[in-house]
């Protein structure tokens, strides 16, 4: 198999590691973020180290041959362990509980780091293999059984895995389903590359030669397997990501008609923001700009002087408006009254409207139907045909 295979996943998952850094240094005490710290480098580093440009070069660096066999055996462990932490972690529950189960897991395959290298060292392995170490000494003594112990160790890790994300994947819904469904499908691939692996040495011990499910089959279904993984475990928190700044980005939009109403209503020039600035600070402009009108409509909001903007005269508006901003801000009374009881809206108050982004933002949207069906036909059309500047003006913010 082609070090290429090996380098890009450990490649691929620093530079995930990397991107989360600044997350990792601001949040460091949180559990789940301390879980996904561990994990991701160890899964860069297990790659990394199993490639057999690295494999030789380690044993040529510690003078011992094959030593590379039980530190990768050590880091895949350490990375099973650490990856049913951050599952457990992941899932939360009772904090007594799931501290007990990580020491537990840590515990157990701490031991079996532990008897990992013991039995390499009890072990004889003179000659060098960069790629079948695991058939060409399935039949050493001490060794044998520190392979066998190895893929067992990580069947036993990637079962439980799956087990759990199975389990929760029938509890829940939408990404983080979808998430919980690509672990188990690498939970399953990796349960194929210690099926291979063990089928290679069980063949070696009947003197047959399956090597090649070993060194090639194997080591892919790995590499497909952590790949899974690793977006099954990204998946909700990516998704989750893009979805609010969706929303977010949606939400400034639908603000867009009221803002530019409010703009010809407030009787001063508003604060110009650079359309490069972030999408939050844009957004917390246009909200004050629209709650500073609104105060100025409140005493109108809330008391509409008995006129009906939806044809039968114009609602009474203040006089210290800009010049043509008497019939939009008519359409804000109009809008607003045309919310007034509807379930959701808080007690129908300004204050609460006010007080509310998603009540501006239903707000902005009633004014925008409220304009588009021509519902303000009859308060405003003859000004708007003799005053071009009553019209909104496009504007950034």
């Amino acid at each position: 198999m082609s070090s290429v295979y090996y380098y890009i996943p450990a490649f691929l998952l620093l530079v995930s590691f990397a991107l989360r850094v600044p997350g990792l240094v601001r949040h460091w005490r949180d559990p789940l973020v301390r879980s996904v710290g561990v994990v991701i480098p160890l899964g860069a580093v297990v790659f990394f180290f199993a490639a057999p440009p690295t494999v030789s070069a380690v044993n040529a660096l510690t003078g011992v041959a094959n030593f590379s066999a039980p530190l990768v055996y050590a880091v895949v462990t350490a990375g099973s362990a650490g990856v049913i932490n951050l599952m457990l972690t992941w899932q939360g529950g009772p904090e007594e509980r799931r501290r007990a189960a990580t020491l537990w897991c840590a515990g157990v395959y701490g031991a079996v780091i532990v008897a990992l290298l013991a039995l390499f060292a009890l072990g004889d392995a003179p000659d060098e293999r960069l790629q079948d170490f695991d058939t060409y000494y399935s039949t050493t003594p001490y060794l044998r059984e520190m392979i066998v112990l190895y893929l067992v160790a990580h069947a036993v890790a990637t079962t439980v895995l799956s087990v759990l994300c199975w389990r929760w994947a029938c509890e829940v819904t939408g990404l983080l389903r979808a998430g919980l469904v690509l672990i188990v499908a690498g939970g399953v691939l990796g349960l194929g590359y210690t099926a291979g692996k063990l089928l290679a040495v069980g063949a070696r011990w009947t003197g047959h030669d399956w090597d090649g499910v070993s060194t090639t089959v194997a080591p892919s279904m790995a590499a497909l397997s952590s790949l899974l993984q690793c977006i099954g475990f990204a998946l909700p928190a990516v998704g989750h990501s893009l979805h609010e700044r969706w929303r977010r980005r949606s939400r400034y939009h639908r603000l867009g008609p009221l803002w530019e109403i409010m703009r010809l209503v407030i009787p001063y020039e508003l604060v110009r923001i650079p359309p490069w600035s972030s999408l939050s600070r844009r957004h917390l402009r246009r909200t004050c700009d629209i709650r500073d009108g609104l105060r100025l409509l409140a005493p109108h909001l809330e008391h509409r002087a008995g006129a009906d903007v939806r044809g039968h005269g114009r609602a009474t508006v203040p006089g210290a408006l800009k010049p043509g901003a008497a019939e939009h801000a008519a359409l804000v009374i109009a809008a607003f009254d045309s919310l007034r009881g509807r379930p959701g809206d808080g007690d129908g108050s300004v204050q609460s409207l006010i007080d509310s982004d998603d009540g501006l933002v239903r707000l902005s949207d009633a004014v925008r139907v409220m304009a588009a069906r021509g519902s303000f036909a009859a308060a405003g059309h003859d000004r708007n045909r003799h005053d071009p500047s009553a019209a909104p003006r496009k504007a950034v913010s």
